[in-house]
């Protein structure tokens, strides 16, 4: 099943300017260059320099969470309606980025964990902001967008290749990760102000609480397909957070050299499955997609759990590689179900209350469970990483289990002018 929209024109899309477009590409390539700088690296340098717990590490990631749970409360109140896009976007990461050079310089997990919160507040932000820039300067933004978010995994990449190409995991040198990635913040930051005009759209408007964070979207979970949809991306996140708070130190332990460049492997995969992905949607349907993505996340920590440095480092390259599928198949196929299912009038609500329950609430409370989690497996030697890891692949499992058997795939709600073709 497949939705075809219907073109009412024959008028080919506005070619973008060259300029115009060099700079949303180099925007995207700052944007997640900054972030997978210290993010991918960060479990590792908490708990080798820092000596933080399990717990710990979890509650430094939970940051992330709970800068997507304040985020639609910047851009609601202040972005959308009182300044330009591409103005926050710079003050944002001027301030993001001296944050982070700070960070490189507290050596105790307390202080530490409130830097990056500060941080995260102000970074998880930027990520609706670039988006925002792009999207205002585009005619067809489902043609032209792609290409220029593809230097946002080639940014991540890069930052991870670097990392791994410096040694400074081996060398214990992880502090420079957050230096690099505060230099290249103040200089998206002052990049920014160079970026096309991007004024508000929504001034003069009254801001609520309830527009804001989406809640006019409940109304879909009224229905049980979209209901065990909505629950499923909850649960599935839990076991996400187990991959992005301890895959990094799960290599170190092992002793993968260049960790963080070897994890770049799931970024790569990423930009490639993500052109795969609207023929499996077609071939498949949404709940293949779908379960496809789900499963996906088990088998990927099937694979750490009995991959190692070794002979089995195959498997190891494997659970890496499954991201593109973990994450496409699942997070971009889950945006354009809720987009078709919600149709026009609850299209933004839905994404913003979607986002909200995945990064946020998701995320947070595989967080809280990751950490005790892994705790619960120290060994002299670090952890007993195959326990670690057999516990999201059995969660994923059981989540993809209950997802079989609940969604029922059916054509999901489309606009007046499309059509659906089975």
């Amino acid at each position: 099943m497949s939705s075809t929209v219907r073109q009412t024109s024959a008028e080919p899309a506005e070619r973008l300017a060259p300029v115009t477009r060099l700079k949303l590409s180099i925007m995207m390539f700052l944007e997640f260059f900054v972030w997978g700088a210290w993010f991918v690296t960060l479990g590792t340098y908490l708990g080798t320099s820092l000596e933080a717990s399990g717990s710990e590490i979890s509650l430094a990631f939970l940051t992330q969470s709970l800068g997507a749970i304040i985020a639609p409360f910047i851009i609601g109140l202040i972005a959308d309606r009182l300044f330009s896009a591409q103005k926050i976007l710079g003050v944002l990461h001027l301030a993001g980025g001296l944050l982070l050079i700070i960070a490189s310089q507290v050596k105790d997990f307390g202080p530490l964990f409130w830097v990056v919160l500060a941080y995260m507040v102000l970074f998880m932000p930027t990520l609706a902001l670039v988006n925002s820039v792009s999207f205002r300067q585009l005619r067809d933004p489902g043609r032209q967008f792609p290409a220029i978010r593809v230097f946002g995994t080639l940014g991540w990449i890069i930052a991870g290749l670097l990392i791994g190409w410096l040694g400074w995991e081996q060398q214990s040198l992880l502090h420079f990760t957050f230096v690099m990635a505060g230099i290249a913040a103040l200089v998206l930051g002052l990049f920014s102000f160079l970026l096309p005009r991007t004024p508000p759209e929504n001034t003069g408007e009254k801001a609520t609480v309830r527009d804001i964070l989406g809640l006019d979207a409940l109304a879909l979970l009224k229905d049980r397909t979209y209901l065990t949809f909505f629950v499923s991306s909850i649960l599935i996140c839990i076991p996400l957070a187990f991959y992005y708070n301890f895959t990094n130190l799960y290599l170190n332990e092992i002793k993968v050299p260049g960790a963080a460049g070897v994890q770049s492997i799931g970024q790569m995969s990423e930009a490639l499955f993500l052109l795969a992905m609207p023929f499996l949607v077609k071939r498949l349907g949404f709940k293949g997609t779908l379960a496809l993505g789900m499963a996906a996340w088990a088998i990927r920590y099937v694979c750490f759990a009995f991959g190692d440095a070794g002979g089995m480092f195959w498997l190891v390259i494997i659970g890496i590689a499954l991201h593109g599928i973990c994450y496409d198949f699942f997070f971009v196929a889950g945006q354009i179900y809720t987009d078709r299912f919600a149709g026009k009038h609850l299209r933004s609500a839905a994404q913003g209350l979607i986002s909200l329950a995945t990064y946020g609430v998701g995320l947070l409370i595989g967080s809280l469970i990751s950490g005790p989690i892994v705790d619960s497996f120290v060994i002299s030697e670090g952890h007993a990483w195959q326990s670690v890891w057999l516990i999201p692949a059995g969660i994923a499992g059981v989540v993809l289990i209950l997802f079989l058997t609940l969604f029922r795939d059916r054509t999901p709600a489309v606009e007046e002018g499309e059509t659906v073709a089975s």
